[in-house]
Order: C-alpha cells, then structure tokens, then sequence
C-alpha cells in the first residue's frame, strides 16, 4: 500500500470494511477540517490520515487490532482503491463530489451541502417498518387485484400469483437488506451501484431515479388518493369526474407531505407510523368481513355470492406463459417499494440489526395480509365483478353495507394512498439530497435546512419566550438533537415540483412501461452487483448475509420480466434506453462542472482554483 494511504490505516483493513464499520451513534463532531494531500485526485478517494469521527465504536478510532483475516482492497483482485468510502469529516458523512479531489472539502460541516443528516441517527426499527410497509401497501392491493385476476384466470391460480409475487419481492428485500447492511449510506441503489460497477452507473440510476421513477410513481399515487377522496364526498358510484377536481386535491395532498416531511423528520416518519397501523386494521377489517360474509351469506343488496362454493378455484386456469407473466408484474407493482428503507439506511440508528429485522418483518405481514384480503374478496364478489373494475374495495365495501361501506372505503383506500405517497417523499428526497452531495445535482440539492446550523440553533433559544402550547408543539414534532427544518428542505422542493409536472401531465401509459423496465433494469444490476461482492469481496464485513440463492432466483426472475417487457412493447423499451443513454453526456459534463469548482487547500487558508483546460476536454479531471 502507498505510503498515503496507509498513514494511520491498519493493515487488513479494506474500503468497504471502513462503510461497514459506521456507527449506530454518532461520535463527537470535532469541528477541525484535516485537509488530504494535494496529490489525491480521485471523486471517491478518502482522505484517511484520521479516522472516522461519527463512529465512536469504530475500530480505526478505537486503536483496537483489525482481526488478521479480513481482505483489503490492494490484495483482492476486485479493487476499490479509486472508489474508497469517504466517511472523514471532511467528506460530509459519507460523500464526496463527483468530479472533484477530497482535498477540496472546505465547508464546516463536510461536504457538498454544508450539514449531513447521517451524524444524526434518529430511525429506528419501527420507524423503517413503517416506511416499507407504508408504500408497499398504496393502492395496489385495492385495485391490482382485477390485472390478477383477470391474467391468472381463475381464483386459486391468482393467489398462487400473489404468493408468488410476494416471495420474489421477498428475495430482492432480502439481498439489499445486505447491501444496506455491508454500504452503511443513504441512497440506496445510487450508492451500491457507485461503489461496486463505478460512478457512471449510479449516476445513470440516479438520472432515470430522480426525473422518473420517484417523481412518476409519486403522482400515481396521489392522483389515486386523490380520486378516491373525492368519490367519499360526491359518491362512490359516480361515474365520471372532472380529471382536474382529482388532480387539485392529489397536489394538496403532495405539498400536505412536502411540508410535514420539511418541518422534521419526527414528524414525517410518525405519520409513517400511525398510517402503517391503521392500513394493516383496514386490511384486517376487510379479511374479518369477507369470512363472516361467507360463513352467513349476508349482503346489503341482491343475492349473496356463491361462486367460491359452487366453482372450482382453479377452474379456467389459462396455462400461456404470457398471460403468468402480466399477472406476475401486477402482483410484482402491488410489492412495489421494498427497497424504500435502503435510501434512508445512513440515518437508522443500528442498520446492521434493524434492517434485516424491518425486511424479515414486513414482507411477511404484507404477503399475508395481501392473501387474506384476495380471499375476502373472493367470498363476497363474482370473479367477473373483480376482473371489471379497478375499485374493488369500493365495490366490497357497498356489497356489504352499502353506500356507507363504499364511502368508508373509499376514504381507506384514499388514507392509505396518503401514507405511500408519505413514505415516497420521504425516501425520494433522501435520494437527491445524496445526489446533491455526490455533485450529480447541484449541490444546492445536497443542503440541510432553510439556513445554516447556527441560525437553526438561534431559532430554538427563542423558544423561551413562547407560549406553552407552542414550546409543547415542537417538543412533540421537533427532532431531539436539530430541532425544526433540519430536513433536505432542497431536496424535497425538488420531488415535489417534478411530481407536480407529472400529476399535471397525467400520461401514465408509457411511465408505467418505462417504470417496469428501469426499475426492474436497475433492480437487476444492484442484485447482481451483490453476486460480484460476494466474489470479490469474501471477507467484507456483512452484519446481515442471505442466502447466495436467494439473489440469483431475483436476477433471474428480474431477466424474464425484462425480456417479456422489451417483446411485448419494443418502441417503449427503446424510449427506456434512450433516455438512459441521454444520462451518458450529461454525466460527464456534471464531472466537469465540479471539476472545474474544486476548491484547494493552501498553507495560509482556502481559495478556489479554477482548473485550466479546453473545454472540450471535459472528461480530463485531475
């Protein structure tokens, strides 16, 4: 190992194993920069002449002995020396600008962005279970039932598909439960990507993530929530509404949850918990109903259904394979959101344990709960009933206790949209506040807050001369150690303008196509790139390790729905793969925008250098 970079590193010790190392509690911040010398001139090299200061346990910090077997970067064949973790001070928590040497870190607080939400850990184990339960439950299970249905062909068939559904997602929770685990950092996929197949792959990720995906499956729902709230006032049997009454209050239900997750992250992951609550009571409510409904063959109107007893469950079973694979992705979009908690993995405070824990936990309860509800309906409504409408929990409701039932599940239905949608901002907005960090946004996108740390605190000790109803206020919405508005306030104006656009759009046709095939394109890679740790990197420090089968049966699977995507609608895919190559130029101007910002340390202080080169030799970053 050079010289540099073994300073005050222990032998043994790998990059990765310095990610796996991050503390549950944060240490003390020291507030003195220690700059790396000027000769590192790497977007993702570390500057390791001291050791990580959020990490009291840390082994690096500790001066403990690094145990003997463990394998490091130089002696591997798979080699992370240009893409070392940086989790010193002087990196912002765990990031570093693309483009742009670790020397040039000069703010207070580390990092593009100043403040970094990963020095202080607030989630715990019932806050990530409600994140990824809160937007796994949406609107699927009420209206995904009919694709199901419809593609399975008959009812024993379609809860095989939701099991089936159910178990696949399962396996990809499972596999980046490890990555969370092994990559202690915000931003999910966008990080495992970057350090495993390098910054163009994140980056890309991050492209498609960022202006599609989070934003696009966003508007879907709150255009969702906002159709099923307004059948609760003017009747669920109405048949038509003005599209734009739906969007007005799917935009007020988007800024509701803009602001709530602005105000603290206390109060964004508490309403996260009691939504969690009441989803898993409606969904429960509905099972109860639907056994009693069988058990008495009671029904507000007309005959009560009798198909379940007179039919066999498997009759009319269709056997083509393309038909399987339809229902197999409805039954995959209504599992939608397990990865939710790997974006938010750097603020949890003991992701090693918890998060294994939050997955494991989960997606049992929703797998059966999804199960349970399928039955319901299939005891109180024909199958052709479920297969014609994408409202059948408002149809259950008013086959059982009428219109009031319709309403009350209407405004279920609308509620547990609200918490998906809650949960997606969330997470969404830890993805570009780790973008802007990393320098592939903007760095304004990276900050913390509407100020800096020090007007924050200024703003707490006002509290003295308030009344008590507003000092009990904040006492209960307020994060413990930041307060108010310490939350990616950036990051969060960002996802709720480019929901808007799509909730004003409304053209969700070609965005679920292209969400299938990203999403799952994506899905693949950061699977796979799980394989390739597990090859290269043996001894990598893992809290949590699943079964190799577990992420081969994933990318398997994730291939087949692929391919049935790309022969099913090539136009579309070539779309996907237009807009992802799009990202290519635009990666490698970002590179040089913040090359060319970097900022040196010098002898008697800091000053900004501007890099000189040709223009148009962007890619040349030293």
């Amino acid at each position: 190992m050079p010289p540099l970079y073994s300073h005050n590193l222990e032998p043994g010790r790998d990059s990765l194993e310095l990610a796996s190392l991050a503390s549950s509690d944060p240490g003390p911040d020291t507030g003195d920069d220690t700059s790396s010398r000027p000769s590192i001139s790497s977007s993702r090299k570390l500057s390791l002449e001291r050791e990580d200061p959020l990490d009291n346990g840390n082994y690096a910090a500790s001066g403990h002995r690094v145990r003997p077997e463990r394998s490091t970067s130089v002696n591997s064949t798979f080699s992370f020396a240009a893409n070392l973790f940086p989790l010193s001070s002087t990196t912002g928590g765990g990031y570093a600008p693309l483009g742009a040497p670790t020397a040039t870190r000069g703010h207070v607080n580390g990092g593009l962005g100043g403040g970094s939400l990963e020095k202080h850990k607030t989630l715990t184990y019932l806050n990530g279970l409600s994140l990824i339960v809160g937007l796994i439950i949406g609107s699927g299970i009420f209206s995904s039932p009919s694709q199901v249905n419809a593609n399975a062909g008959s009812p024993g068939a379609a809860i095989i598909v939701w099991v089936v559904a159910g178990i696949l997602a399962w396996t990809g929770a499972a596999s980046y439960a490890e990555l969370g685990g092994a990559i202690p950092l915000n931003g999910g996929p966008q990080v495992y990507l970057s350090k495993i197949f390098g910054e163009l792959a994140g980056f890309l990720f991050t492209w498609v993530a960022v202006l599609v995906l989070k934003p696009g499956s966003a508007a879907i729902i709150s255009i969702i929530m906002g159709e099923y709230l307004v059948r609760t006032f003017i009747g669920a049997e109405a048949e038509t509404i003005n599209p734009w009454i739906s969007k007005s209050v799917a935009l007020v239900g988007l800024f509701l949850v803009t602001f709530l997750n602005s105000v603290s992250t206390k109060l964004g992951t508490r309403m996260n918990d009691m939504l969690m609550f009441l989803k898993f009571v409606a969904l429960l409510g509905v099972t109860i109903v639907g056994i009693v409904v069988a058990a008495t063959g009671f029904s507000f109107s007309g005959a009560a259904n009798l198909d379940w007893k007179k039919h066999d469950w498997f009759e009319g079973t269709k056997m083509d394979a393309s038909a399987f694979a339809v229902a197999l992705y409805a039954g995959l979009w209504a599992f939608d959101g397990w990865d939710n908690t790997n974006y938010v993995v750097g603020e949890f405070r003991n992701p090693g344990r918890d998060l294994p824990r939050v997955i494991h936990t989960a997606m049992p309860l929703v797998i059966l709960s999804y199960i349970l509800a399928n039955v319901a309906y299939f005891f109180v409504l024909p199958l052709d009933t479920i297969n014609s409408t994408n409202t059948v929990a408002v149809i259950f409701g008013s086959k059982v206790f009428g219109p009031v039932g319709a309403l009350i599940l209407a405004l279920i239905v609308s509620a547990s949209c609200f918490g998906a949608l809650n949960a997606s901002t969330f997470t969404s907005s830890r993805l570009v506040y780790v973008a802007g960090k990393e320098g592939y946004i903007p760095e304004l996108f990276g900050r913390i807050g509407s100020g800096t740390a020090v007007d924050q605190h200024e703003s707490l000790t006002t509290m003295r001369t308030r009344s008590w109803f507003t000092k009990k206020l904040v006492r209960i919405v307020a994060d413990e150690d930041t307060g108010l508005f310490y939350t990616p306030i950036p990051a969060l104006m960002l996802n709720c303008a480019l929901t808007t656009a799509y909730v004003c759009v409304g053209e969700f046709g070609t965005l679920v196509t292209f969400y299938g095939v990203a999403g799952y394109t994506f899905y693949f890679l950061t699977v796979l790139g799980l394989i390739v740790l597990r090859v290269k990197e043996p001894n990598l420090e893992r809290p949590y390790k699943t079964w190799i089968t577990t992420p081969i049966i994933f990318c398997c699977v994730s291939l087949f729905l692929l391919s049935r995507a790309v022969f099913a609608q090539p136009l579309q895919t070539l779309l996907v793969v237009a807009f992802v190559v799009v990202g290519v130029p635009v990666y490698y101007w970002r590179r040089y925008v913040n090359g060319r910002s970097a900022v040196k340390r010098e002898a008697g202080g800091m000053r900004e250098v501007r890099e000189e080169r040709p223009w148009w030799k962007f890619w040349q970053i030293r």
